[in-house]
């Protein structure tokens, strides 16, 4: 989608060090890409343990030592 809008140059500038950008969209795309991932993960956070039947550290332990789950080769 094609926009128009108004970036302070000093802000631009940072995010394509950042970024390592060659482009000034390359910098703008991979910073909005990095904020929805870190609200998907606040939002994936924000859920944590309200799981009823995840598995539980005791649960782990016994997959672990089950021969079964072992590596095969």
């Amino acid at each position: 989608m094609k926009t128009t809008i108004d970036i302070p140059d000093s802000e631009l500038k940072e995010a394509i060090k950042h970024t390592r950008a060659k482009t000034k969209r390359d910098a703008v795309v991979q910073a909005l890409k990095d904020f929805n991932r870190r609200r998907r993960l606040s939002e994936l956070a924000r859920m944590l343990g309200t799981f009823k039947d995840f598995m539980t550290q005791e649960d782990l332990k016994v997959m672990r030592e089950d021969r079964k789950w072992g590596k095969t080769k």
